[in-house]
């Protein structure tokens, strides 16, 4: 009993002698130690959906904001919004005997590793956390870059919250913005310039020079005479109308001939 007595107590030790106990916790941390991006001022955005800048202060009002991912937070396995998971699910089964058939309630959780996974726009390596599966899609579309570039529904919904994140911050490099540019090149349609928005007439006007003409009386109205057209029928002594010039004759019942 004395050598017992005489052992040093541990941290961790179930004891209620006033020492600090140690907590244990399962939940995930929110944020990833990512490493800075050379030459770039912005940084990678942590889970929370903040993009802290080193050079502003942090009583600031200016903030980078990120459009919302249309799909919205998952609510079922909380865990999947803090990394790459694809569609993987926590999936629940049970255990039957052999001898006495008895089930026991089980459940099968994804293979979920943390990896350094390389950026080629970003130069740097990025850090989270990724099912095996989405690591063998990764490498069969060619890298990290290609895989959250990906332009399709299903791929967009299989991102998550986080991945999201990493697409809008690759969006932002020199070189996916210039493979971006050079793509509209090759569709045909005009190149567009960092913060340069244009109106429905310039883009008109573009079309036009390009050689691209519309037949007579069928070419599109601007916002403005739209809303002057719809001012000037609302203001009419008649009831109903119908915007536009021509009238639509798809599917419309004609009179039946009168009998002699």
């Amino acid at each position: 009993m004395s050598s017992f007595l005489a052992r040093p107590l541990r941290a961790s030790s179930t004891t209620t002698l006033g020492l600090q106990l140690r907590t244990l916790t399962t939940t995930t941390p929110l944020t990833y130690h990512q490493p800075r991006v050379p030459s770039s001022s912005i940084p990678i955005p942590n889970v929370s959906g903040r993009v802290p800048l080193p050079d502003v202060p942090a009583n600031s009002d200016f903030k980078i904001e990120i459009p919302a991912y249309p799909y919205g937070p998952r609510r079922v396995y909380h865990q999947s919004n803090t990394g790459l998971y694809g569609s993987a699910l926590i999936r629940f089964g049970n255990n039957v005997s052999k001898r006495n058939e008895i089930k026991t309630r089980r459940k099968w959780r994804p293979n979920v590793q943390q990896k350094r996974l390389w950026s080629k726009s970003l130069g740097v390596f990025v850090r989270t956390r990724v099912t095996t599966r989405v690591l063998r899609t990764i490498d069969k579309v060619g890298g990290l870059d290609e895989y959250l570039l990906g332009h399709k529904a299903a791929r967009v919904k299989e991102l998550g919250p986080w991945g999201w994140m990493l697409r809008w911050r690759i969006m932002q490099t020199p070189e996916v913005r210039e493979r971006f540019a050079k793509e509209r090149e090759a569709l045909g349609l005009p190149r567009v310039k960092e913060g340069e928005e244009k109106s429905l007439e310039e883009q008109l006007r573009e079309f036009k020079l390009a050689g691209f003409k519309f037949e007579e009386g069928k070419e599109p109205k601007s916002k403005g005479e739209l809303k002057e057209e719809a001012d000037r029928m609302i203001k009419s002594e008649s009831k109903e109308f119908e915007l536009g010039q021509e009238e639509d004759l798809f599917m419309k019942e004609e009179p039946k001939p009168k009998m002699a």
